[in-house]
């Protein structure tokens, strides 16, 4: 009975590492529906690869080892956390988009939440390099005809950049650079990997870096939504500084100290949902 035991805890922890592996994270309620185990089995579990070296334990579930600074989580992976923080932070970003605007949105979960505020804001035009953003508006649309009527007034122009797929689903390389390069932005929405006062904005993804860098380039205005788990995260490659910020908005848990370094090198605003603008 105890060999049989070790044997199939052997076994599913084997499915989860592929699990992990394969979609590059999960959450432990989707590991107890999809094994039919408990709660507390996954987490035995998920202490015993993380024991080993296998993955690495994060808030809600794991994802792989990997090194900090070429390490790149799929899109589900990162999803499922901070979850009410990038709510909030959409929340206060979907207010600096002006109705009748052409803005970018480049990708990741908080630029997928800031799309889903968007949605209201009348007659935007959406540039968008993000399949998961894209299709915010796609489905929205859809939809709004479902009766047949055709698009509801106001509702957003949506362009999708082509581009090669990242574990993320944002579309880079030379298709995304030249699109997003022939066009001009009011206001650039962008999520990162990882901000820091000497690496600036950064990413593990060396192409995405480089689409990042024309999307910058590209717009009037620069606004990056970014929790706090972001601040001192040093991604692979950089692709832009502090200084070509026109405004950060977080949520409440960046520490005090965090701010106080931002704010001596930010030349805009830093925004914090659910408090005063600073």
């Amino acid at each position: 009975m105890s060999d049989n035991q070790n044997l199939l805890a052997e076994q599913r922890r084997a499915l989860i590492l592929d699990e992990v592996r394969r979609r590059g994270g999960v959450r432990v309620n989707e590991l107890t529906r999809k094994l039919n185990v408990s709660d507390m089995t996954v987490r035995r579990d998920l202490d015993a690869l993380a024991r080993l070296g296998m993955v690495e334990k994060v808030h809600g579930g794991a994802v792989p080892v990997a090194e900090a600074s070429t390490y790149e989580p799929g899109f589900e992976a990162k999803s499922g956390l901070e979850l009410s923080a990038k709510e909030d932070i959409a929340k206060a970003a979907a207010a600096m988009a002006a109705p009748g605007t052409a803005i970018a949105l480049a990708g990741g979960t908080t630029a997928f939440a800031l799309a889903q505020q968007l949605l209201d804001v009348p007659d935007l035009t959406v540039v968008t390099n993000s399949v998961r953003v894209a299709d915010v508006f796609y489905n929205a649309q859809r939809s709004a005809a479902g009766g047949g009527a055709g698009p509801r007034p106001g509702a957003a122009t949506v362009v999708l950049t082509g581009g090669v797929r990242t574990p993320s689903d944002t579309l880079v390389g030379p298709v995304a650079d030249a699109a997003v390069r022939s066009l001009h932005f009011d206001v650039l929405f962008l999520g990162v990997h990882g901000i820091s006062v000497e690496a600036g904005l950064s990413t593990p993804n060396l192409a995405e870096a480089e689409t990042n860098r024309h999307f910058v380039r590209s717009a009037r205005r620069v606004v990056v939504v970014a929790d706090h788990t972001k601040w001192g995260t040093v991604g692979l490659s950089s692709f832009a500084s502090l200084d070509e910020v026109d405004a950060l908005v977080t949520d409440p848990g960046l520490p005090e100290k965090a701010r106080a370094e931002i704010l001596e090198h930010l030349p805009g605003e830093l925004v914090v949902a659910g408090e005063p603008a600073m």
